[in-house]
């Protein structure tokens, strides 16, 4: 049995999102939270909040018990890109890409 949770469309690069992925991986719920709320680092708003979805999503559609949840996967992909331009001297531009990702969060219950 596991609950999954995803994020499709976040306005942040995927390699920001995965240093911090990193971290929570294979770890407690309630560790990879407190994780979370202390790392200084903008993708950690995004992931707490769809930690604390994966965990509602556990408890409510699969009456799972939240004190033995883990995060069991969690991974990142790319999602479109959004070309901007930038003017640069003597007429040129330069394209700036802002990129988007689409995370993924699985939990599962410890035997």
């Amino acid at each position: 049995m596991e609950a999954r949770a995803e994020l499709k469309y976040a306005r942040i690069s995927p390699r920001k999102v995965s240093i911090v992925l990193d971290l929570i991986r294979n770890k407690p719920v309630d560790l990879a939270m407190a994780i979370l709320k202390h790392t200084p680092k903008a993708a950690c708003e995004y992931l707490e909040k769809l930690l604390k979805s994966a965990v509602a999503n556990a408890e409510n559609n699969h009456n799972m018990d939240v004190t033995k949840l883990y995060v069991a996967e969690c991974y990142v992909g790319p999602g479109p890109i959004l070309k901007r331009i930038r003017p640069r001297a003597q007429g040129r531009a330069f394209r700036i890409d802002k990129r988007t990702s689409h995370i993924t969060l699985v939990l599962k219950e410890k035997e």
